[in-house]
């Protein structure tokens, strides 16, 4: 059975997305030990809150560094929500810089009539990586769940893996490049399509372990 690390930094409840793991059929480990991330066979950064102090978390556990070699080492890895953002080099919402993984910056909707700031609810993704593992069986347009106020912008427009529109703002909601995912939305939170959408991260992390 696959091991997922769950990485722990008090920005969340870690134990939805566990458990949408361990439906889709892969043993979770909670933790914020870097000996546990290195020995996982994937490993899954989820997070809800603001910026600095999600990086000051993982600052003060010396798990910056941890986590960069685990993405460059080729592991399986997924950012959720708070997740994606931190891969990021930093952030319109405080002062720290992120992780440094994904070139480009985390920015805040702007307001406009009609629109509620945080973008809170029920959207649906456009696919621009429909071929992507993560994004098998769902159709075109899935809808998904997402609570957020503030968007990552990438440099590079070929790691965008979705997107969706808010108001007149079309911005990234997915990103994927090589072993490295990372979603805008909470999968453990929506429905159907996310269970899916953790089945397929479990189906790679699988077929990695079995290679």
């Amino acid at each position: 059975m696959a091991v997922i690390a769950v990485i722990d930094y008090d920005m969340g409840n870690l134990h939805s997305a566990c458990k949408g793991l361990e439906k889709a059929g892969a043993k979770t480990q909670i933790t914020d030990r870097p000996h546990d991330l290195e020995r996982a066979d994937a490993v899954v950064l989820p997070g809800v809150g603001a910026f600095d102090p999600a990086m000051q978390q993982l600052r003060s556990r010396g798990l910056v560094p941890v986590i960069q070699d685990v993405i460059a080492s080729g592991k399986p890895f997924l950012g959720i929500c708070l997740g994606l953002q931190i891969l990021f080099e930093g952030s319109e919402e405080g002062s720290e810089p992120g992780l440094g993984i994904i070139a480009g910056t985390v920015k805040r909707f702007h307001h406009e009539p009609g629109i509620t700031i945080p973008h809170m609810g029920w959207n649906h993704l456009e696919l621009t990586q429909p071929q992507l593992t993560l994004w098998q069986q769902l159709t075109p347009q899935s809808w998904v769940y997402f609570v957020h106020s503030y968007y990552v912008d990438p440099v590079e427009s070929q790691v965008r893996a979705a997107t969706v529109t808010h108001g007149s703002q079309t911005v990234t909601a997915a990103i994927a490049r090589d072993n490295l995912m990372a979603v805008q939305f909470h999968p453990e939170k929506s429905s159907t399509t996310g269970l899916q959408i953790l089945s397929n991260f479990v189906q790679q992390v699988r077929s990695t372990v079995l290679v």
